[in-house]
């Protein structure tokens, strides 16, 4: 006989060398507290249907839907697109649409997006040599890097003279629709980037940097946990103790809404005067800084997935340029983009324009503990913000709202995770509206990733059209 096993001497899996992996976080977020999250098994009936789409679509149940979940009705339409671009019928073959999501991901060195869309490259056959590094890639996809870069940290140089330079490179040319699919994708996992970031995705167990072999620490919690500002305190933004400076905060953001409301009724701005108020925001936005100091994750190597490393989000004043400011009229989604995509993408420009509307138009009408609040107003401040950020200006819309409504430790957070969101930290999500219900700043996540991705499009869109006329 090979010997008894005597009680206690150890588990089976141990005594055979098998080693089982152990999830390094705690839930689909490093930032939201596991118990504050859907847990799978206990969805209602309607959530389940969306799981279901999801593990259908994706062939898992990933932490990106079950963070987005806090808001079905913007999951459904989200993964309704999602799976148009990378797997209905579309100019670019499969594993060219995977390998466009692993270079914009890496853009942010966003190594959670990158390893989902290396399975995905490789599932569909894609080229393992390409994964080396671009310069393995084909041409083709090479000449695609600028783009990717540009939208990526300054769309706003974007010229119809980049345009002409993809769609005229002889044998590497691409074709217009080719083009407007690729673009859609760049701007789709930028934004999805941000979302990553600002919600504190984890990754899951299978992936890289998801779980550990070793036992459970004393502490329970890695280094990695410490350089992403987690520190093990399960504390709840609504809780005592993380509410005690901000008691009133939820009140005095209402009234400032309830006062604006007043101003506006009696009186209106000049465009004079909104056309000034809007360069005064814009050149304070630049004075936001996204917090370069913060100690923000080690990113794997994600680089190789890209060219010129250093190239990075600058704002659009600095060093003496003068970018001119992009008027929404001139220039819109409804009047123009839309019916540019849906031209040369069938159906991609109504899935975006409903996705696009179901962010921007989302509300419980509720603000942390209050119920029946008309929100448009912050939403639209939030919105526009992030356009002004881009240099796009409402005429209709007094910039001078976005001072009253959005605070500094706001502003500081939404510019993190709009143009650099590799350096959004735990401190970061805290440090904002602290009373507020962690599904409301997953929602404002949504708006940072709609209003980003239509920045991104904007500037694309109309240097195609620029090029087409």
């Amino acid at each position: 006989p090979l010997g008894e096993r005597r009680a206690g001497s150890g588990r089976p899996e141990e005594e055979l060398g098998i080693r089982i992996p152990r999830p390094l976080g705690h839930g689909p977020s490093r930032f939201i507290p596991e118990k504050e999250t859907v847990e799978v098994g206990r969805e209602d009936a309607a959530m389940h249907a969306l799981f279901a789409d999801a593990f259908a679509t994706l062939g898992r149940l990933d932490n990106v839907t079950l963070v987005m979940v806090f808001h079905p009705q913007y999951l459904e339409s989200f993964l309704k697109t999602q799976h148009y671009l990378l797997q209905m019928d579309g100019p670019l073959p499969l594993h060219y649409r995977h390998y466009i999501g692993i270079m914009a991901a890496a853009r942010h060195q966003c190594s959670y997006l990158v390893n989902l869309h290396v399975n995905d490259f490789l599932h569909v056959g894609g080229d393992p040599k390409w994964l080396n590094g671009l310069e393995n890639a084909p041409q083709k996809l090479q000449n695609l890097g600028e783009l990717n870069k540009m939208l990526a940290h300054r769309p706003w140089l974007i010229t119809k003279e980049h345009i002409e330079q993809l769609l005229k490179t002889e044998e590497n040319s691409w074709s217009l629709a080719e083009l407007i699919h690729a673009v859609v994708l760049l701007t789709h996992y930028h934004s999805l980037a941000s979302f990553t970031f600002g919600c504190g995705i984890s990754p899951e167990i299978d992936c890289e940097g998801g779980h550990t072999f070793r036992p459970p620490s004393v502490s329970n919690y890695c280094i990695c946990d410490i350089s992403n500002g987690y520190h093990g305190g399960d504390e709840h933004p609504g809780s005592p103790a993380a509410s005690l400076p901000s008691l009133c905060e939820v009140e005095a953001l209402m009234e400032k809404m309830k006062q604006l409301q007043e101003c506006r009724d009696e009186e209106e701005a000049s465009q004079e005067e909104m056309a000034t108020r809007f360069e005064r925001e814009k050149r304070e936005s630049m004075l936001v800084c996204s917090s370069e100091d913060e100690e923000s994750a080690p990113a794997r190597d994600v680089s190789r997935h890209f060219e010129d490393t250093s190239y990075g989000y600058k704002d659009f004043s600095r060093h003496g340029m003068h970018v001119p400011t992009f008027r929404a009229q001139d220039y819109s989604w409804e009047d123009h983009g839309y019916s540019l995509v849906n031209r040369l993408y069938p159906d991609v420009g109504q899935l975006l324009d409903e996705k696009f509307h179901i962010a921007y138009n989302l509300t419980y009408n509720t603000m942390a503990m209050h119920k029946d609040v008309d929100t448009s107003m912050l939403r639209r401040a939030i919105w526009n913000y992030i356009h002004c950020m881009f240099g796009i200006r409402y005429d209709d819309y007094d910039y001078g709202e976005i001072n009253q409504l959005l605070d500094r430790s706001f502003k500081v957070y939404i510019k993190t995770v709009v143009c650099t969101p590799e350096k959004t930290t735990k401190r970061m999500y805290d440090s904002f509206w602290r009373q507020f219900e962690h599904s409301e700043k997953v929602h404002v996540n949504l708006l940072l990733v709609e209003a980003r991705m239509q920045a991104e499009l904007l500037y694309a869109l109309r240097a195609i059209t620029r090029y087409m006329t």
